[in-house]
């Protein structure tokens, strides 16, 4: 808009006997000065992106594509996967373990003298076997008896950590969602920034040009030429910073979407995303308290109770069994078989007696454990308080510096017209004009902070509230 509102103006700016040459050799397509009224403010730029045939990726996208790659949120859902599998394995500790111990025992005969007439079968070494040979087959199953209710608890304590992994995953998830945020906002804000930029530099770039002009006809000192070239070495550095930073935006959001790094990528102009004073209203502080921290912390809660219930337990007595099933003979013929088969129930109660403190400190540690974790539970809430109210208040102050912005560049465009006015008539210095387009520069770069200000508070918003 700057260089429309300076080529309007240039054949004004140049002397008589330059105005008609230059008139002659102007396009028809030149671009005419339109009225302050008829101008478009940088609410609406018409600078177009430069994307080629890049895709312009949408908010939605970002977040779809995001979630999709290797990050925070997939190692969450990967614990929450362990934790389900710990309570299958807590759940299979009340079935009895079921197997089928086989055995060939060989006894050796003995080396001493025997009695006579001692049959073979009774001439073993060994006592602890009943035969020369000796075969056993078994079914078995063998268990606990929770009489103390341990394996209870600590199935309860497998259930409550399962229930804190899946809001670890809930809160990964929402955190990778603010960062895709702040990246996928923080690049519309950088592009943003470029091509204000451009815009300021072609300006001060013609700004230079007309000056040059006006310099060979003798209008103006040689000193005003030297601050419009380092206007336009200024407005250079500013573009090439803003590239830079475009650059680093982009790589910080292709990280998070999965982009290569050589591939274009086109995101919202913030132009097109007005701050929504009206949408800040909705958010109230109440939806807090369903944030999924909240229920991460209740569980680990419950958790750390069922651990020292389970401690406590190991302080009871007992209860195991051991029942079999099958043959234990010293042959494998039918009537030593038939003779030798049979059921074998073993029930045993085992009263612990002094175990040197270790199961009273192990429930010592799981209740200091749950007392920590309401105390965070507390800091957790003012916290989020805090968090809410600032960024609500960050949301309200930008949306109301939009406004305030919005017209202030429009009376920066007017001071920039007004200044090359009174310059071209001699009314005022050059230093006008530049201070005017810095000016201009500023209030379009503090327009787009603005807009991405409200932005970010907004994503917060969301991510606080829990929406």
């Amino acid at each position: 808009m700057l260089s429309a509102i300076i080529k309007g103006q240039a054949q004004q700016l140049l002397p008589r006997s330059d105005q008609s040459s230059s008139t002659t050799s102007q396009s028809p397509q030149a671009p005419k000065q339109q009225p302050p009224s008829q101008q478009q403010t940088v609410q609406q730029p018409t600078a177009q992106r430069q994307t080629g045939s890049s895709q312009r990726l949408t908010r939605d996208e970002a977040v779809r594509l995001a979630l999709a790659q290797a990050s925070a949120f997939q190692t969450a859902h990967y614990a929450e996967l362990i934790a389900a599998e710990d309570v299958k394995l807590a759940r299979i500790a009340f079935l009895p373990k079921v197997t089928v111990p086989s055995t060939i025992t060989y006894n050796s005969p003995t080396l001493g003298p025997v009695a006579p007439g001692t049959p073979g079968a009774e001439r073993f070494s060994f006592i602890s076997a009943n035969a020369v040979a000796e075969y056993q087959a078994l079914v078995g199953a063998i268990g606990e008896i929770d009489v103390a209710g341990r394996l209870r608890a600590a199935l309860r304590r497998s259930v409550a950590l399962l229930e804190a992994a899946r809001a670890g995953t809930e809160i990964a998830r929402r955190t990778l969602i603010q960062s895709v945020d702040d990246a996928y906002y923080g690049l519309a804000l950088a592009t943003a920034k470029r091509i204000a930029a451009e815009q300021t530099l072609s300006a001060t770039e013609e700004f230079a040009r007309i000056t040059q002009l006006m310099l060979n006809a003798g209008e103006v000192a040689e000193v005003d030429l030297t601050r419009a070239r380092l206007q336009v070495a200024s407005r250079r550095d500013e573009l090439e910073q803003a590239r830079a930073n475009e650059l680093v935006a982009g790589g910080t959001l292709r990280v998070l979407v999965g982009y290569p790094f050589d591939s274009p990528i086109d995101v919202v102009d913030l132009a097109n995303e007005p701050p929504d004073r009206a949408a800040i209203d909705r958010f109230v502080v109440s939806g807090i308290s369903n944030r999924p921290e909240f229920a991460q912390l209740d569980a680990e809660r419950r958790a750390a109770e069922q651990e020292a219930k389970a401690a406590r337990a190991e302080r009871l007595p007992q209860v195991s069994y051991s029942i079999n099933a099958g043959f234990d003979a010293e042959s494998l013929k039918p009537d030593p078989l038939h003779d030798h088969t049979g059921v074998l129930a073993t029930f045993s109660l085992t009263i612990p007696v002094f175990d040197w403190g270790a199961s009273k400190s192990r429930e010592q540690q799981a209740k200091i454990r749950s007392q920590s974790i309401e105390s965070e539970r507390t800091l957790a809430v003012r916290n989020f308080n805090q968090q809410f109210y600032a960024a609500r208040a960050q949301a309200v102050a930008a949306a109301n510096r939009y406004q305030v912005l919005s017209a202030s560049v429009v009376d920066a465009e007017r001071n920039l017209q007004a200044s090359i006015a009174r310059y071209r008539s001699g009314e005022a210095p050059i230093l006008e004009v530049t201070d005017a387009q810095t000016t201009l520069a500023a209030q379009r770069a503090a327009l787009y902070q603005a807009i991405f200000e409200y932005q970010q508070a907004r994503s917060r918003l969301l991510q606080v509230t829990t929406q």
